[in-house]
């Protein structure tokens, strides 16, 4: 993969979340954390919040017992270098650059993940993609974000403390309804999380406001990355614990719920379904490729 004449890359965001993304479709390609790292440097490197992968999955390990339902497998790195689960906007992103590349046709595709298959539908001449994010783990099930169940975990920012919500999108977060999104501070640091032992992998903390009826905003610090500019898998965890919170619940309900979620990158809707599946619509965007330095990643 490597040669003299360098590594192919793309550089992409959805929301303002930005991606390298690193074609690789024979997995010959070895990513340490510290290559990782340089590349998402925005003083030394190409500047990202994360590295996209693109592997065939029958040729990563991870991956291959997923080949039969998903060609393509997306290998997800945090921009310090750790291997994560999955990323709703890296997801959009991924999707979009197997369609620019002719690798997949416009309208429903599926691929793989670490949190297994993600299905997307990317609209006709680059409108906005949708990806199937699978089912919130709710630990407590449907209880409200204020009740005893949930408010066990608690967070904290710039010397104030707030109950938290824990919400499973295949990775770990923990949502925190404030009075101004300004309360968080710089979160130049990562939130203190209580009970210590509450999210062993660490974790994503999103602040949250309402700005009208089903209709929110956040600021999220994402685990190895720090705050980004959006967070995919957040903007669903904090959809399903607005929702509980209001008293919606789909699967009890018969009736969907979705809610327009701002990021300081944008705009997505989020939808749970009747089923209890959840849709994520927002824009994925190309700006640039090239090649890099194989110095950057040895």
């Amino acid at each position: 993969m490597t040669s003299a004449q360098g590594v192919p890359f793309l550089k992409g965001h959805g929301t303002e979340n930005d991606f390298v993304i690193i074609p690789d479709p024979d997995g010959e390609l070895e990513l340490s954390p510290e290559a990782v790292a340089r590349l998402c440097d925005r003083r030394a490197g190409v500047g990202a919040d994360g590295v996209l992968r693109v592997v065939r999955s029958a040729a990563h390990p991870e991956a291959r017992h997923m080949a039969a339902e998903a060609e393509w497998f997306m290998d997800y790195r945090n921009a310090d270098g750790s291997v994560a689960e999955m990323c709703g906007n890296g997801a959009r992103v991924f999707a979009r650059h197997l369609e620019r590349a002719g690798l997949v046709e416009p309208g429903d595709v599926a691929f793989a993940t670490r949190a297994g298959i993600r299905r997307a539908h990317i609209a006709k001449e680059g409108g906005d993609v949708t990806i199937g994010m699978g089912r919130a783990e709710l630990p407590g099930g449907t209880e409200s974000a204020g009740d005893a169940g949930a408010g066990r975990v608690r967070v904290s920012a710039a010397g104030r403390e707030w109950p938290a919500r824990k919400v499973g999108m295949g990775n770990p977060h923990a949502v925190a309804f404030v009075t101004d999104l300004a309360d968080a501070g710089s979160l130049l640091d990562a939130p203190g999380v209580t009970p210590p032992d509450a999210f062993p992998d660490g974790v994503n903390v999103e602040f949250v406001v309402d700005r009208g009826p089903r209709h929110v905003a956040l600021r999220v610090h994402e685990r190895g990355s720090g705050e980004t500019r959006s967070c995919g898998t957040g903007a669903c965890a904090v959809m399903v614990a607005a929702a509980r919170r209001d008293g919606a619940d789909p699967v009890r309900d018969g009736v969907p719920a979705s809610y327009t979620v701002d990021v300081p990158g944008g705009r997505l809707v989020i939808t749970e379904r009747t089923d209890g599946e959840i849709e994520m619509t927002g824009p994925a965007v190309i700006v640039a490729e090239g090649v890099l330095d194989p110095a950057l990643l040895s």
